[in-house]
């Protein structure tokens, strides 16, 4: 198709579309994945795509300025240079310091996720400032600081309306199990698993217990919460 050649080419109407469908299809993978309560999900997955995306973008941009505007000083010098080699350097540094963001917290949660990829399409952008390619830059931003931050509310909104959730609970003793279990299931709530921790004696630490449950009915899963956090026994009560 003509049109599908056109947008094959380097030029800005093709840059827009590259980034934009990074954009959509990455945060339809990542929708996925929130929907089952995983750590990486909406947000996370639409940043790491934008940001490759990005970074095979500046490496056509570079391999052009090499065949046109720095054809002179190239024949001089005589590179033959693989542009593309200089985004992968960068991008394997940025992931030291994307890993440094992510931490494993005492509910059996995963944060940080959303803030390495941040790190690493700041860095993919940070790539294609050096180069000069703003007409990509300014995309970029904008469409990395939608992931970030406005995008958020609506990450939320989607994970409280899904079926599937994941409990973090503290108890004043194991024996507050069951019948926490119990109200589950009259709520009308499948409980998939349970893994129990009895905690440590003299350390400060409750017996907890993760559930992964399915609401049968499509209930807020803020009205779960507020129904257990009541019970007897229960100390504290977190959805991971």
């Amino acid at each position: 198709m003509a049109q599908l050649e056109y947008l094959r080419e380097f030029n800005f109407a093709s840059v827009c579309f590259r980034l934009l469908l990074a954009m959509v299809f990455g945060g339809i993978l990542g929708l996925e994945r929130a929907r089952k309560g995983r750590a990486a999900g909406f947000r996370t997955y639409m940043l790491v795509c934008i940001g490759a995306a990005l970074t095979v973008l500046l490496s056509q941009y570079e391999a052009e300025l090499l065949a046109t505007r720095w054809a002179d000083i190239a024949a001089e010098t005589g590179s033959k240079s693989d542009v593309s080699r200089f985004g992968a350097q960068v991008i394997n540094g940025i992931g030291f310091l994307g890993a440094g963001t992510i931490i494993t917290v005492r509910q059996q949660q995963v944060k940080g996720l959303t803030t390495a990829a941040g790190l690493w399409a700041s860095a993919c952008m940070g790539l294609a400032i050096g180069a000069g390619f703003y007409e990509c830059v300014f995309l970029s931003f904008l469409l990395i600081f939608l992931s970030v931050g406005v995008l958020h509310r609506l990450e939320l909104n989607l994970i409280e309306q899904t079926a599937d959730i994941n409990l973090y609970i503290e108890f004043t003793s194991l024996s507050n199990i069951a019948p926490v279990i119990a109200r589950i299931k009259e709520m009308q709530v499948r409980v998939y698993s349970v893994e129990i921790d009895r905690g440590k004696k003299g350390s400060g630490m409750y017996p907890n217990a993760v559930f992964s449950l399915h609401l049968n009915t499509r209930i807020p899963h803020s009205r779960l919460v507020s129904a257990l956090s009541g019970m007897d026994g229960v100390t504290m009560i977190k959805e991971i």
